[in-house]
């Protein structure tokens, strides 16, 4: 298994500062390469077919995974070296913080003030599917405010069902931010299990909170999460009321793998089979195919 990843990767030296980590490897820049003619304030952002991001009949660069709020966008890409990835954040005026990583792009999510990115991504190892020789995940949340980068989640102290846990096998993924730029929301695997786990970037604690959620995603209004639920080789997507536990299956039961995304407070979108839908988060209703051809969708607000 692989042991505690503490951002040792490819062109990444830590160096302990008084505002965070810094790395050889990250550039901050100025007013420069625009993301092309998006709207980062309305309209749907997805990633299309050929790997470029889209809006209505707007294009953006390349990505494989992204996301859009309070006018930032991240987008998550692999570069030109073998199992290399990079995290490029833009804004309105052009781009501002490039990351690169050791690794191959899995999940991005920025915090609805647009203060935070978040990014997942695979790295040969132990896998969080159980299996060994397959994949691990690195999750790791960069602040553009302060400049301050929190490493990956696996040097967090984690508090498992009452107890600090520090086992070695330790893998997360799917991060989801709350409003106050303090709280998160993300999957950890370690043993057999998944949970659903509580973070504080302030204590840099995670605690965990339920089994059996993975790729979390908050809803707009800070009380439900929807994620996908695991029963066997398959997932579905799930609604979880953080305040009184309750918990409906949405009403696609086709198996899926992606961190959804809610378009508002009462739908949830997600990718499934080269395609975004959308479902009413109550359990109510259908599937609506929202854009063909499509992935990663964002709302951007």
């Amino acid at each position: 298994m692989i042991a505690r990843r503490t951002w040792v990767g490819v062109g990444l030296v830590a160096a302990t500062l008084a505002g965070g980590v810094a790395f050889v490897g990250m550039r901050s820049v100025g007013a420069v390469a625009p993301p092309e003619s998006l709207d980062l304030r309305g309209g749907l952002v997805y990633v299309d077919g050929s790997g470029r991001v889209r809006q209505e009949g707007r294009v953006g660069p390349a990505c494989q995974r992204v996301d859009v709020a309070a006018g930032t966008m991240v987008c998550l890409r692999t570069t030109a070296l073998p199992e290399q990835s990079e995290v490029v954040v833009s804004d309105a005026a052009g781009e501002k913080v490039r990351l690169t990583e050791w690794g191959t792009p899995s999940r991005a999510r920025v915090s609805p003030s647009g203060r935070l990115v978040t990014w997942t991504v695979f790295r040969a190892g132990d896998s969080y599917l159980g299996g060994v020789g397959t994949f691990s995940t690195t999750a790791g949340i960069y602040d553009l405010a302060s400049r301050s980068h929190y490493g990956s989640l696996e040097d967090f102290s984690l508090v498992l069902e009452g107890q600090p846990h520090d086992a070695d096998d330790a893998n997360y993924w799917g991060v989801t931010f709350a409003r106050d730029d303090v709280t998160f929301y993300a999957t950890l695997r370690t043993g057999e299990s998944t949970w659903l786990v509580k973070g504080d970037l302030r204590t840099r604690t995670l605690e965990s909170l339920r089994r059996n959620v993975e790729c979390p995603s908050l809803a707009p209004d800070g009380t439900r999460i929807a994620y996908k639920h695991r029963t066997g080789d398959r997932w579905r997507l799930h609604v979880l009321d953080l305040a009184s536990g309750a918990d409906v299956p949405l009403a696609d039961p086709a198996h899926l793998d992606d961190q959804p995304q809610w378009l508002d407070d009462r739908t949830v979108a997600y990718g499934r089979d080269k395609a975004v839908y959308s479902v009413p988060a109550d359990g109510s209703g259908a599937p609506v195919l929202v854009r063909a051809d499509a992935s990663s969708p964002a709302v951007p607000r």
